[in-house]
C-alpha cells in the first residue's frame, strides 16, 4: 500500500529561496547578451550582424503560415469563440489535421520540426483570429508535454509521447496550487513511490488546457525514503487516468475560450517510467522549459500591437473633430507613434530571441526572460492607448457595434485578453526578482559569501580576497568606454537615414551606469538587497529597455539591407529609441529618488488596521468563502468536467 500523503510543507523565506536557487542553472556555458549588459558591457558582436534563418527553416515555415493563414481566414470565427466561451471542437480538430499541435516537434516523432521563429510567427498569426486557440497550441507546445520531453525525455518517452502530442493529443502543464504560485517550496501535490509506480494526491490550479488535455505534465513533491531522493519531480499523466478529475472549468475577464481549469489527483498511479528527469529535478525542468517557451507571450504581443496599428491608423484617419481627422491632433497623434514605435521594438525584441534560441550561440535565460516582461507590459499599454484613441467606441464590446451598424471592432475584448500577460508564466514582479538574480549572478559567485550570515569567517575572508581581484579588474571598465567615442558604431548612421548611432552608444554608457548602480547598490544594501524588490525591478526595467533599443537599431539595420522598408525602419527605431531613453532616464531617477521608504510605512500602517476608516462608506459586493480553497487530498466530490476533444 502507498505510504499516506504527505502535509503541506511548512517552510520558510529562506527556505524557499534555497529551493529556487537549487533549481537555477547555475553554469553560464554560453556567452548572453543580456547578462553582459547587467555587467556593463555592450557585446553589440553577439547580436550584429542579426542572425537569420535558414533558406529551409525560411521554406518550411512559409509553407506552414500559408496554409494557416488560409484555415484562419476560413475556419476560425474569432466573435463566437468570445461569445460562446469555448473554441469548437470542429476548429481543434482541423488544427489537428494541419499538424499544427505538431509545430516544434521533430519530423521523426511526426512534427512539422518549425524553427522558434517560424512557430511564434504561426502563434501570432492564429492568435490573431483567436487569442483563445493561440493560448491552447501554445500551452500544449511552450510549457507541454511537447518541450520537457524534448529537452529531458528519455528516447523512449519521446517514441512513445511525442508521435501523440503531434497529431492527436493535446497537452497541458500542471505546477501551481490554489495555495502555492511562484513559491514551490510549499508544493502540497505529492508522489509517493510505490512498487514500479508513483501514487499522485493533490489539486492543481489554472491548468490552461487541462479541461480538454490527454496528457499532463505535473509537478509533485516525492518524498525522500531509502532508494528515493525525493524533491519535486515533474511526470507525463494521462489525464484519463482513474482518480483524475477536472473540477471545475474557471472563467476569466478576458481569453474566455481557453480551457482552464481545476485538476484534482486523488490515488493516481503513475508508472515510473513517466517520470521525467531523475527525482527532484522538476523545478529545473520547469524553469528551463520556460527560457523559450515564455517567448510565445511576447509573439501573441506583438501580434496586438500589429492590430493595434491598424485599427489605429484606419480609424483615426476616418475619424474627424474639430475639422480634421483625429489623427492630426497632437494628443492622438502622440500615441499613434507610440503604438507604431513600440510595435516595431517589441517584434525586434521576439525575432531577435527567436533566432538566438534557434541557433543556440548564445544562453538566453535572460533574453527571454526580459521579452517576455518587456512584451506583456508594452502589449497592455499598447491595447490600453487604443480604447483611448477609439473614446467610447474603444470600451464598447463589438457586438453592440456590429448590433447598431458599426464595424465590429474588439478594441476592449484586446485590453482584457492582453492583461493576463503580466501575470501569466511569471507576474511582472516575479520576473523582476528571476532577472534580478540572474543580473547579479557574477556579483553573487564572487561576493555572495561576505553577506552570507551563515558562512564562517574563513569563507568569508576567501570571498573578500575573490571580491577583491574581481572587482580590481571590473570596477574601472565602467569609467569609460566605446560610448563616448563620437565616431562608434557609424555604421548605424548612414547616409539619408535617422542616426542610430547616437542610441547606441547611449545603450553603451547607460550599460555601465547600469552597473554601477547595482554594484553601490549590493556596497549599499550588502543582505538587505533581496529584499530591495522595488530597486531591483527598476534596475531591471532598465535593462529590458536597452535591449529592446539594441534590437530594434540591429533590426532597422538589417531591414536597410534585406527588405525595401529600411528607411521607415530606421525611422521607427530612432523614434523607439527616443521615447524609451525617456523611460531609462526616469528610472535611473527613481533607483534613489522614490517612495519606497513611505510605501513601506503604509502598508504596515494598511495591514495593521490603521486606515480601516479610510474604507467606510461602501458595500462589498463579493461573496461568501475562504480566500483560498480547501486543497486537503482525497477523492474528488465534484462532477468531473474533463472533455477530450475527439
Amino acid at each position: 500500500m502507498s505510504a499516506p500523503p504527505l502535509k503541506k510543507p511548512v517552510v520558510t523565506e529562506r527556505e524557499a529561496r534555497q529551493v529556487a536557487e537549487a533549481a537555477r542553472e547555475r553554469d553560464w556555458r554560453k556567452p548572453s547578451f543580456a547578462k553582459e549588459l547587467f555587467l556593463g558591457r555592450f557585446r553589440l558582436d553577439l547580436i550584429h550582424p542579426h542572425p537569420l534563418p535558414t533558406d529551409e527553416a525560411v521554406r518550411r515555415g512559409e509553407q506552414f503560415l500559408t496554409k494557416l493563414r488560409a484555415f484562419c481566414e476560413t475556419q476560425v470565427d474569432g466573435a463566437l469563440i468570445e461569445r460562446e466561451a469555448r473554441i469548437p471542437d470542429e476548429v481543434i480538430n482541423g488544427l489537428k489535421e494541419l499538424g499544427a499541435l505538431g509545430m516544434k516537434i521533430d519530423p521523426k516523432y511526426g512534427g512539422l520540426g518549425l524553427t522558434q521563429v517560424y512557430y511564434n510567427k504561426a502563434l501570432a498569426l492564429v492568435g490573431s483570429a483567436s487569442p483563445a486557440i493561440g493560448v491552447l497550441l501554445s500551452a500544449h507546445q511552450s510549457i507541454g508535454v511537447p518541450q520537457p520531453l524534448k529537452l529531458f525525455g528519455t528516447p523512449e518517452q519521446k517514441q512513445k509521447f511525442l508521435p501523440r502530442c503531434a497529431r492527436t493529443d493535446i497537452s497541458a502543464f500542471l505546477l501551481t496550487e490554489p495555495d502555492v504560485g511562484s513559491d514551490p517550496a510549499r508544493l502540497a501535490t505529492t508522489a509517493v513511490p510505490d512498487g514500479d509506480d508513483y501514487v499522485l494526491d493533490g489539486v492543481k490550479l489554472w491548468t490552461t488546457n487541462g479541461v480538454v488535455a490527454d496528457l499532463l505534465v505535473v509537478m509533485a513533491r516525492v518524498p525522500s525514503s531509502e532508494g528515493h531522493k525525493g524533491g519535486i519531480t515533474a511526470f507525463v499523466v494521462e489525464a484519463d487516468s482513474p482518480g483524475v478529475t477536472v473540477e471545475n472549468r474557471n472563467a476569466f475577464m478576458g481569453l474566455r475560450g481557453i480551457e482552464n481549469g481545476v485538476t484534482r489527483f486523488h490515488q493516481v498511479r503513475v508508472p515510473a517510467a513517466n517520470r521525467v528527469g531523475p527525482e527532484g529535478a522538476g523545478l529545473k525542468i520547469a524553469l528551463t522549459t520556460l527560457n523559450t517557451g515564455r517567448l510565445s507571450l511576447p509573439a501573441s504581443c506583438a501580434a496586438a500591437g500589429k492590430w493595434c496599428l491598424k485599427i489605429a491608423r484606419e480609424w483615426s484617419a476616418a475619424r474627424e473633430q474639430w475639422g480634421k481627422p483625429i489623427a492630426h491632433h497632437e494628443a492622438v497623434g502622440s500615441k499613434i507613434s507610440f503604438i507604431a514605435a513600440t510595435t516595431f521594438a517589441l517584434e525586434a525584441v521576439l525575432d531577435l530571441s527567436s533566432q538566438m534560441a534557434d541557433e543556440d550561440r548564445n544562453d538566453i535565460r535572460i533574453e527571454g526572460a526580459l521579452a517576455k516582461l518587456f512584451a506583456s507590459e508594452m502589449g497592455w499599454r499598447l491595447a490600453d492607448e487604443l480604447v483611448q484613441i477609439r473614446g467610447g467606441r474603444g470600451f464598447e464590446t463589438a457586438d453592440s457595434l456590429r448590433a447598431r451598424g458599426e464595424r465590429a471592432v474588439p478594441a476592449e475584448q484586446m485590453l482584457r485578453d492582453l492583461r493576463i500577460n503580466r501575470i501569466f508564466e511569471g507576474s511582472t514582479e516575479i520576473m523582476h526578482l528571476l532577472i534580478a538574480r540572474e543580473a547579479v549572478d557574477a556579483h553573487l559567485s564572487v561576493a555572495g559569501d561576505l553577506i552570507d550570515p551563515e558562512k564562517s569567517l574563513s569563507d568569508k575572508a576567501r570571498a573578500g580576497a575573490n571580491a577583491g581581484v574581481f572587482y580590481a579588474k571590473w570596477l574601472p571598465k565602467l569609467v569609460a568606454g566605446t560610448g563616448q567615442l563620437p565616431r562608434a558604431y557609424a555604421e548605424f548612421h548612414p547616409a539619408g537615414h535617422p542616426d542610430l548611432s547616437a542610441h547606441l552608444r547611449y545603450v553603451e554608457r547607460s550599460a555601465r551606469k547600469l552597473a554601477r548602480s547595482t554594484f553601490y547598490a549590493m556596497s549599499r544594501w550588502q543582505g538587505r538587497m533581496e529584499t530591495k524588490q522595488c530597486f531591483l525591478g527598476r534596475i531591471v526595467d532598465i535593462g529590458a529597455e536597452l535591449f529592446a533599443m539594441s534590437a530594434a537599431c540591429v533590426r532597422a539595420e538589417l531591414l536597410r539591407g534585406t527588405e525595401e522598408h529600411g528607411r521607415e525602419a530606421y525611422q521607427l527605431a530612432d523614434v523607439f529609441c527616443r521615447q524609451s531613453r525617456l523611460r531609462v532616464e526616469e528610472l535611473f531617477g527613481r533607483l534613489w529618488s522614490n517612495t519606497d521608504d513611505v510605501d513601506r510605512k503604509v502598508v504596515k500602517g494598511v495591514l495593521g488596521g490603521a486606515y480601516e476608516w479610510l474604507e467606510q462608506g461602501v458595500i462589498d459586493p463579493s461573496g461568501d468563502g475562504p480566500w483560498i480553497a480547501d486543497t486537503t487530498p482525497g477523492a474528488s466530490e465534484k462532477d468531473n468536467v474533463h472533455r477530450p476533444i475527439r
